[in-house]
């Protein structure tokens, strides 16, 4: 059915943007790290605990985006997002996020990116943490095939697990099937942080299952994949979506990188997580395919981290930015975004333009001369020309911008404008949530270039911009999209 899917889509095509050789389209890989704050890298934090050197050369060979922004503060949505191109609150899922046993969020006939390039001739692969539910049962049976899942959606092949690293089931999946039965059990950590072994629930997993091994295996499968797509005779383009598990809770280095950082256990683990991206970089070279691979780099979410971690490390995770994961707050959805194409994207170029993951649909499909087809995308902006350096400054590539936080709190962004509605975090931070008494303001606006650290609630004081955004927010939640449609 799928493939049926994607000859139609391709005829679509066909109809739409001029066709274009295999071999004149670059490979793409596109690396969705778990939890990573901006100001891990030294790229973005020039005080960083954390040494990224990767990342760092990564961005000095590409360009480096520093309004970029997840559709939501975490992960399940974001992941919608990014591989559809629509907020993930369009969908049963208002706030938020699945286990490792709630059915497929993706509907069935949706658009995604790995079907959108598998209609243009791409070998399409998915490696890591999956985590938008898996058949269509109220709760998955892992001892049927896992459908509907990422092989349904435009991915040849698909290795990684369901969810988070600290929900259950604990295996790994290939393909539709788990490599090994969930037929064990872990027991629950009791710290979320005791001596790095960081947080995990109890529960069903295979029993040759360990935490601190998925990152290296990920990894591994994702090199595996790039060196043979290097070692193929084909002149099929490839796309790998390489969605770690980490630097999401457990903070579990391995041994050669403990110690590697200023901050903690959380911090190796990032350095741990700089170096699984470079092993994918470095595979790239090997093949030389390096200059014929546009390669982004960005995160779901904002970290994890505390004002007690802040204090105790001196590292601020999220760099200036209010709050952390889970946060309608900056830190919850200000994430890093590093691209490099040699010979499109500029090197050692920045751009502050304002741009969010549900972006990626629309510009890999410009990338690869693909048309969107109607009804799919609704909520993505083609950013190509920012990446290529050529986005007039005056000329904003989006409208506006929509996040959410945990507990479903909204916010939109429009230029220098943020207006959240309610008081609060909406997360994990304190107060997550605010009653206003009579004559308080009812929600947050902040002038994002006067006051980054969203500090000065200008709310009462702006009721027009209040207005305003006000009513674009319910326009894009009535029409069902927020980008133009011709």
């Amino acid at each position: 059915m799928m493939r049926a899917a994607l000859w139609i889509a391709a005829a679509l095509i066909a109809f739409g943007a001029a066709p274009a050789r295999a071999n004149d389209l670059p490979n793409i890989v596109v690396i969705l790290a778990d939890d990573l704050g901006t100001g891990d890298l030294g790229c973005y934090n020039p005080d960083s605990r954390v040494p990224t050197p990767r990342l760092d050369a990564l961005a000095r060979e590409g360009m480096r985006l520093t309004d970029a922004h997840s559709p939501s503060a975490v992960c399940t949505p974001t992941r919608y997002g990014l591989l559809t191109g629509r907020y993930a609150w369009r969908t049963r899922l208002k706030s938020g996020v699945l286990g490792g046993y709630s059915p497929c969020l993706l509907e069935p006939g949706r658009e995604t990116l790995a079907s959108l390039l598998a209609a243009r001739g791409y070998d399409t692969m998915g490696v890591g943490k999956w985590h938008l539910g898996l058949g269509d049962a109220k709760q998955t049976d892992y001892s049927k095939p896992l459908r509907p899942g990422p092989l349904d959606f435009g991915f040849d092949g698909f290795f990684g697990i369901p969810a988070s690293l600290d929900m259950t089931p604990y295996v790994f999946i290939d393909g539709d099937r788990p490599v090994e039965a969930p037929t064990g059990k872990v027991e629950g950590s009791k710290q979320r942080r005791a001596g790095g072994a960081g947080f995990w629930r109890a529960g069903p997993a295979a029993p040759s299952f360990r935490h601190d091994a998925v990152l290296p295996t990920l990894t591994d499968v994702a090199v595996r994949y790039v060196e043979e797509r290097g070692e193929s005779d084909s002149d099929a383009p490839f796309f790998l979506y390489f969605a770690l598990s980490a630097p999401h809770t457990p903070w579990l280095p391995l041994e050669p990188f403990v110690g590697k950082s200023g901050a903690g256990a959380y911090g190796d683990f990032v350095v741990q997580v700089d170096d699984s991206i470079g092993r994918v970089l470095d595979a790239l070279e090997r093949g030389g395919m390096a200059d014929t691979t546009l390669v982004i780099v960005t995160s779901d979410n904002g970290a994890h981290w505390t004002p007690g971690d802040i204090e105790k490390y001196e590292h601020r995770a999220n760099y200036v930015y209010r709050g952390q994961k889970a946060d309608v707050w900056e830190g919850g959805h200000r994430v890093p975004f590093i691209a490099r194409w040699p010979g499109h994207v500029p090197a050692g170029a920045t751009s502050g333009e304002t741009v969010c993951l549900t972006d990626l649909f629309a510009t890999l499909a410009s990338v690869t001369g693909a048309e969107v087809a109607e009804g799919a995308g609704e909520d993505s902006f083609d950013a190509l020309p920012v990446l290529l350096g050529e986005q007039p400054e005056d000329e904003p590539l989006r409208e506006a911008t929509v996040h959410h936080s945990l507990n479903g709190t909204f916010a939109i962004r429009q230029g220098r404008w943020k207006l959240i509605e309610g008081r609060g975090s909406g997360g994990f931070s304190k107060p997550r949530k605010v009653e206003p008494k009579a004559g308080e303001a009812a929600g947050q606006l902040y002038d994002m270039v006067a006051d980054i650290a969203e500090t000065r609630n200008l709310y009462l004081e702006q009721p027009k911009i209040v207005a305003r955004l006000t009513a674009l927010l319910e326009r894009y939640r009535d029409q069902g999209f927020s980008r133009p449609v011709n």
